[in-house]
């Protein structure tokens, strides 16, 4: 234990390191301008609130109307740091205003040390937990450190400007480790105990990005395939384990849709979220045959960097770089901006726009889908491609031997990369939590070559040794 926290300390060194040396980013920059709205009007007048998408009045000037389309976790975390550190709250408070007209965001302070620190912090939390996932699935102390150094490698791999952000990427890679370890922990066990955290842990998970929901009848399926006809030993217990599990995981759930219901007037997790972000991923549905063609080199890290221009978009590949103009982001942006402004909601629309999308273009949709998962897939940049050649080698080497924790440990996030790819787009920053199967998959081919050396080691100096 003493060795694992010295590791889990340096690990922090590291990646703290590597994000405070990240330049000192405007709060109004990429997406961060949602979740320090929503602090701020949870700060000042203690409502969670829909942030720049709330309706109604300035919140700067007027109390906002409660939301749901955010979950609460992230903002939550930023509300804490704000009263922790008095000058992350001016910052957050400067940035909100200006965003809002009334103040020159020249005059912001460009500030976000506590969370950084907290991003860092999460981080750990995440690597210790893949750390931990790898030593119960290969029982070895060493696949510990192991994996816990490719995790590392790789997250510090990792453009460290998405850490830097105050966004949620490190909250979710901390709690869908921690959730992983306690399923598979829950599966070798066959313990209640785990069953239940892990449940609670996903309700939490849920309650910081909503997509995670789909995982809750994945695991639960999962949970009865390995209790009933993979385990080594019987567990008649499994039913009840997995509905301690949902028990959990709908306590959570059930908690904050209870506040939904009496604040907002709505029974349910998030409101427009899926219905926005949808309508963003069908403008990649106008993907040209070249684009696609183009994709895959474009997404292999390295390769990529070297053949195209990622920072101006100044190629054939300028739609896949979200700033420029005519880019898929922006395309599928401005659809949904302008549905809103036509129809004020986008949830009634929804069905029907994806119905219409399915019935016109459903093979291109799907078509789509392969270089998006594709360009998704390199979680940990020029480190994956090392990492998942060996996640592919360990995944067949573990159906071949019939070992199925380690294919089960890995479905959740793989399940997530299929999801990404189906209503998002080709940002590896949705797939971070691939880094934890790839940096297990890893620490398993290097212990099985480890110890076939050894093997062959010892055979060799017993043949040698005079009888």
């Amino acid at each position: 234990m003493l060795k694992k926290l010295f590791f889990g300390c340096f690990a922090f060194a590291v990646l703290a390191f590597m994000i405070l040396q990240s330049p000192a980013w405007k709060l109004r920059d990429f997406d961060q301008i949602f979740y320090v709205t929503v602090a701020y009007d949870l700060d000042k007048h203690g409502v969670f609130s829909n942030g720049i998408f709330a309706a109604g009045d300035d919140s700067t000037i007027a109390r906002p109307p409660p939301g749901m389309f955010f979950g609460p976790v992230y903002p939550a975390l930023v509300f804490v740091a704000m009263k922790i550190d008095p000058r992350f709250a001016a910052a957050v408070r400067c940035s909100v205003e200006a965003d809002r007209g009334y103040r020159d965001e020249a005059s912001c302070e460009a500030y976000a040390l506590p969370m950084r620190l907290i991003n860092a912090f999460l981080l750990v939390i995440g690597l210790l937990a893949v750390a931990g996932a790898a030593e119960v699935i290969l029982a070895r102390k060493s696949a510990f450190f192991i994996a816990g150094l490719l995790a590392l490698a790789a997250l510090a791999a990792v453009r460290g400007y998405i850490f830097s952000y105050v966004m949620t990427e490190s909250a979710i890679f901390a709690l869908y480790s921690v959730l992983a370890l306690l399923v598979l922990l829950a599966w070798k066990t066959g313990q209640g105990r785990y069953f239940i955290c892990g449940g609670a842990v996903l309700g939490v998970l849920c309650l910081t990005k909503p997509s995670f929901v789909i995982l809750f009848p994945v695991i639960a399926a999962l949970s009865l395939l390995y209790g009933y006809r993979l385990a080594k030993e019987r567990r008649p217990k499994t039913a009840a384990c997995v509905l301690g599990f949902s028990l959990a995981f709908a306590v959570v759930l059930g908690l904050w849709i209870a506040r939904n219901a009496v604040s907002v007037g709505k029974v349910g997790l998030t409101e427009e979220y899926g219905a926005a972000t949808l309508i963003e991923r069908f403008a990649y549905d106008d993907m040209t045959a070249r684009e696609f063609l183009l994709a895959f080199p474009y997404c292999t890290p390295g390769l990529g960097d070297l053949a195209f221009d990622k920072v101006y978009g100044t190629d054939a590949m300028h739609r896949f770089v979200f700033h420029t103009p005519g880019s898929f982001f922006h395309v599928g942006r401005e659809r949904r901006d302008t549905l809103v402004r036509e129809h004020a909601r986008l949830d009634p629309l929804i069905g029907s726009i994806a119905l219409d999308e399915m019935r016109a273009r459903w093979w291109r949709y799907l078509l789509v889908g392969i270089p998006l998962t594709w360009c998704g897939m390199w979680a940990g940049w020029v480190v994956s491609l090392v990492l998942l050649p060996a996640f592919v080698i360990a995944g067949v080497r573990a159906f071949t031997t019939g070992q199925p924790l380690f294919l089960l440990y890995a479905a959740p996030a793989i399940t997530m990369l299929a999801l990404h790819a189906a209503v998002g787009n080709h940002y590896t920053r949705y797939n971070l939590i691939l880094i934890g199967p790839y940096a297990v998959g890893a620490a398993l081919i290097a212990t099985a070559w480890w110890c076939r050396r050894r093997r062959r080691v010892v055979s060799a100096s017993f043949m040698r040794t005079p009888r």
